[in-house]
C-alpha cells in the first residue's frame, strides 16, 4: 500500500518574550501560508509542538483569508486544541518537517533533543528539513548519524542579526540565531532586513523572516519533487 505524502510542521511551545512581560508563540502567517503551498500540492499537513497540548499563537491577522482558512480548517483546529508531543511522531510517517518560527522558538526548538531526532531521521531517510525566520532554531543542534551538525557546511538563512536589532530584540533573546548557525559550521546567507528570501542547500531550505514563508513552502514541494 502506497504511503500518504506528509509533511509536519513543528510549532513552539513557549509563550513568554524573556522578561519583557510580552507574550510570544508560533507565528500564524508563518504555518498558514506554508500549509496552504502544502495541501494545494496535494500532501497532508500535521502539527507538532515541542510540549504537545494547545500551543501559544504570535502575528494573527484576521484580515488574511489563508490565515482565516488555516484556524477554521476541522483538522488544523482539532490539532491546535490538542498537538502532539515530538515524542509522539513517527519520523517515517513524514516526507519532510518545517519548523516555524515566531520568538517563541529561540526558548524551545534548540534544546528539544526529541524534535531533533524527529529532522534527522526524516533528513537521512531522504526527506526534507526546512525551517523559515527563528525556525532554524531548530537545526542549530540537530546532529546526524556521522557526528556532524545538519548545518556545518550548508549555505543557509534564518532572521538575522541585524533584524533582531531592527526589532529591538538583540538583549532579549538567548542567542543570536546567525551567530550560532554561523558557529555551528553554516554559510548564513542573509538579504537586506525583512525582504523575502530563501536559501536551498539540498534538501536543506531555510527563509530568512515571515516574508520568506510561501517561497520556503514552494521550494519545499519542488525539491521533494526533484
Amino acid at each position: 500500500m502506497t504511503r500518504i505524502s506528509k509533511i509536519l510542521i513543528a510549532l513552539t511551545s513557549h509563550d513568554r518574550l524573556g522578561d519583557t512581560g510580552r507574550s510570544t508563540g508560533f507565528y500564524l502567517p508563518e504555518a498558514a501560508h506554508p500549509w496552504k503551498v502544502f495541501t494545494d500540492a496535494g500532501y497532508d499537513v500535521d502539527l507538532v509542538s515541542v510540549r504537545g497540548g494547545k500551543p501559544p499563537v504570535d502575528g494573527a491577522d484576521t484580515s488574511d483569508p489563508i490565515q482565516r482558512a488555516f484556524l477554521d480548517d476541522a483538522k488544523i483546529a482539532a490539532q491546535l486544541a490538542a498537538t502532539p508531543r515530538p515524542q509522539d511522531i513517527d519520523a517515517a510517517d513524514y516526507d519532510a518537517i518545517l519548523y516555524v518560527g515566531g520568538h517563541g522558538t529561540m526558548w524551545d526548538f534548540a534544546d528539544d533533543q526529541v524534535l531533533a531526532g524527529l529532522a534527522r531521521d526524516i533528513y537521512e531517510a531522504d526527506g526534507v528539513v526546512a525551517a523559515v525566520c527563528h525556525g532554524p532554531a531548530g537545526l542549530v543542534n540537530i546532529v546526524l548519524s556521522d557526528g556532524t551538525h545538519l548545518v556545518d557546511g550548508k549555505n543557509v538563512t534564518a532572521f538575522t542579526n541585524g533584524e533582531e536589532a531592527a526589532v529591538g530584540l538583540t538583549d532579549v533573546v538567548p542567542f543570536l540565531l546567525q551567530s550560532v548557525l554561523e558557529e555551528r559550521g553554516a554559510k548564513h546567507i542573509g538579504a537586506p532586513n525583512f525582504e523575502a528570501h530563501v536559501v536551498v542547500d539540498g534538501r536543506l531550505v531555510t527563509g530568512q523572516n515571515p516574508a520568506s514563508a510561501t517561497g520556503v513552502a514552494e521550494a519545499v514541494v519542488k525539491t521533494l519533487a526533484a
